[in-house]
């Protein structure tokens, strides 16, 4: 009852106060925001944030619609938080001029004339205005639309329009693999409902908590999303592994509430001990100190809250309202964990096979080890970068105004390069000089396609220009060129004076926040794995357990970021997703990617030590443990990972190619880690390990706090010291 009441007050909190999602990628303190800052102060119109809306008329050159296009200019320039907006057609009187031959057009009108754009500058990022800004530009620009022709939005206001992914498809499915999945192991129809609806329940709390943190902060579009697939994923693998053990109490004679107690009472502190891993590895991303990072760490933290509280206090709640009619509709005979000490007779197919691992451990090791090996290896050429608009579907506004631009007026023309001299410390009467020395400098930029003239703005404090890449602004060679710009020909364009060069825009902001993603990972990793490795010492005592649990996960993660970079940025696969050609590697997706999945897969491993610690503590048989903790957990764990992948998998049918990017990756490493890492690796190396797995030295012992992860009492036996 007290769900059902939070449910529904939460929904009725989030429309009412609820907050909206939006993109902000700013960075105060780096040097694209500095240049944007002194351009802001010396050239108010010329600063902010830029997006274009891009005309097209494929009969008539542009200036037969010269009245509507001002109209429409005048109309942009009234809107909220326009700084400026500028026609791509000459004054009345003046005769366009045409670039010379040979001589890139940078201006904003081609060189037919059929297509230009209305370069819109803002006081805010346009990400952050809103989809309901939108309106005011569509009316704007309605007569040049009524008078045929093409209008499309570019840059950050195409990203604005672009339509908003509805993910029930890819909800739909997840579920529906799920029932199926959960239907087959548990064998009732009852038993597979109440993982799903508690999960669904979790999920559908924490994003309207995440609605109301959404009015306080800044949270990407991306965070719903994201905070979904980890939510439905752990929420329904924790459910899993509550039930399992309670039908096992059940058939032992316990009553159907005792059951429940006990089933929460020892699988539960397993699963907190794994919510507590998953937000702290994704709380951990604020370690990066990116605003952006932290803030969708923090969003896929709160659905794992939820998650772990429905798990603790809302299943145990339905297992005791269904009692023993938890397997009335079953559609074969119910199945659960084994019994808590080894089985005798014939062993079933899954104690073979732990067996077989038992007596060949270095067989298996090996084997998996080569396996992830393979695997990694496009990990080695990985190139981190924003996936451009040009990756976008045909049918978003922002990929026909890239197709436009880039065919108008080549392809660095959709990531222009604002070039900014900071001259207001140099005396007046040396300012021509260094105009004139800066200007020399920029003539013949390596990688640019032109580089305009300098100017001064209205004070004379500093100098503009706009630099065009040769190629398209995801490519390497635009962020090489960026470097080029900063670290070398800005500082020789203003050497001997002091003045300071700046590179600033849109694509000079996402080259650095590039540079900062690609800096900070090995902290983040660093971090997370120290993280992990900590609980995982604390709960079951043993250092090579710790270092074992950190290396394998991490060889995991490194398999599956190998198959990211072979479907995305090698093309092995990706038009068959629905990705057009290859595409860099989103740089915040391998940070993500590291937190999420180091954090779920913690998860299976502390579900599986927990087993092997119990019967460590009760037999001191290390090899015998690690075989029956093998053979009791391999349905559990592979049917939680079925669920896991099917939900994250879904999600490859988003539109959004960074989703995409997030559910494969997700899906991938779950399914390696159940399979690989969770049956092959960490029996083997457990096995290897033998009683030395659970040692630790008596001082660090003593310093380490206690935590019971299986509900037992009794200490875990320190044989070898």
């Amino acid at each position: 009852m007290l769900w059902l009441v939070a449910l529904a007050g939460v929904q009725v909190l989030q429309r009412t106060f609820g907050g909206e999602y939006s993109d902000d990628f700013s960075l105060p303190g780096v040097q694209s925001s500095q240049g944007r800052d002194i351009l802001a102060r010396h050239e108010p119109k010329a600063g902010g944030y830029a997006s274009q809306v891009v005309l097209h008329d494929a009969t008539e050159p542009l200036t037969a619609a010269g009245g509507q296009i001002a109209g429409a200019v005048t109309e942009l320039g009234r809107l909220p938080d326009v700084l400026a907006a500028q026609s791509p057609l000459p004054p009345p009187g003046t005769a366009a001029k045409p670039p010379a031959p040979g001589t890139p057009n940078t201006g904003p009108l081609s060189a037919d004339g059929r297509t230009g754009y209305i370069a819109v500058r803002f006081r805010v990022p346009p990400l952050t205005l809103g989809p309901d800004y939108l309106t005011g530009v569509d009316r704007a620009v309605a007569p040049l639309r009524a008078a045929g022709v093409q209008v499309e939005y570019g840059g950050a206001l195409g990203e604005l329009a672009r339509p908003r992914t509805d993910d029930r498809l890819s909800e739909a499915i997840g579920f529906a693999v799920a029932i199926l999945v959960l239907l087959a192991g548990f064998g009732s129809v009852l038993a597979a409902g109440v993982p799903l609806l508690t999960a669904l329940i979790g999920v559908i709390c924490g994003l309207g908590c995440l609605g109301l943190l959404a009015a306080a902060f800044t949270f990407a579009t991306v965070s719903p999303t994201l905070a979904t697939m980890i939510g439905l994923g752990v929420g329904i693998d924790y459910a899993l592994f509550l039930i399992t053990r309670h039908r096992q109490h059940l058939m032992d004679g316990a009553d159907p509430a005792v059951a429940a107690g006990r089933a929460v009472a020892t699988g539960g502190r397993a699963v907190l001990v794994s919510g507590i891993t998953v937000i702290i590895a994704l709380t951990g991303l604020s370690v990066s100190g990116i605003g952006f990072i932290g803030k969708l760490g923090m969003a896929a933290a709160v659905t794992v809250i939820t998650a772990v509280l429905g798990a603790l206090t809302l299943v145990p709640a339905l297992l005791g309202l269904l009692g023993r009619g938890i397997d009335r509709f079953h559609v074969r005979r119910p199945v659960a964990e084994a019994d808590p000490a080894p089985a005798t007779g014939a062993p079933g197919g899954r104690d073979r096979y732990a067996q077989r691992v038992a007596r060949r451990p270095w067989w298996y090791l090996v084997g998996g080890v080569i396996v992830l090996a393979v695997l990694a290896v496009p990990l080695f050429s990985m190139r981190l970068g924003h996936i451009g608009d040009g990756a976008d579907p045909t049918s978003f506004t922002d990929r026909r105004a890239f197709d436009l631009m880039s065919s108008a007026f080549g392809p660095g023309s959709t990531g222009p390069l604002t070039l900014v001299v900071d001259q207001s410390e140099v005396p007046k009467a040396d300012r021509p000089a260094l105009a004139e020395q800066a200007q020399q400098v920029l003539t013949e930029v390596p990688g640019a396609a032109a580089v305009t003239p300098l100017r001064p703005t209205p004070d004379g404090a500093a100098l503009t220009a706009t630099a065009y890449s040769d190629q398209a602004p995801q490519q390497p060679g635009t962020a090489a060129l960026t470097h080029r710009l900063v670290h070398t020909v800005l500082p020789e364009a203003v050497r001997g004076y002091d003045a300071h060069g700046y590179v600033t825009g849109t694509t000079a902001g996402q080259v650095d926040f590039l540079d900062i993603v690609a800096a900070r990972l090995p902290l983040i990793i660093a971090v997370v794995v120290a993280l992990a490795f900590l609980i995982i010492l604390i709960v079951f005592r043993g250092v090579l357990v710790a270092v074992k649990a950190a290396v394998l996960n991490v060889l995991s993660i490194a398999a599956s970021y190998g198959v990211v970079v072979a479907v995305f940025q090698w093309g092995w696969g990706g038009p068959a997703l629905g990705v057009p050609g290859t595409v860099p590697i989103e740089s915040y997706v391998p940070m993500m990617m590291f937190a999420i999945v180091f954090g779920l897969s913690t998860d299976y491993e502390i579900f599986l030590l927990s087993r092997v610690h119990e019967n460590w503590l009760r037999t001191a048989d290390a090899r015998a443990s690690v075989a029956h903790a093998l053979e009791i957990t391999a349905r559990v764990i592979t049917c939680a990972a079925l669920i896991m992948v099917s939900v994250f998998a879904a999600f490859i049918l988003s539109d959004n190619i960074v989703v995409k990017m997030l559910g494969l990756g997700l899906a991938v490493s779950v399914l390696i880690d159940a399979t690989v890492v969770r049956l092959l690796l960490v029996p083997a190396v457990l096995t290897l390990l033998g009683p030395r797995a659970w040692w630790t030295p008596w001082w660090l012992d003593r310093a380490l706090p206690y935590v019971d992860a299986e509900g037992q009492a009794p200490r875990a036996p320190q044989p070898v010291r």
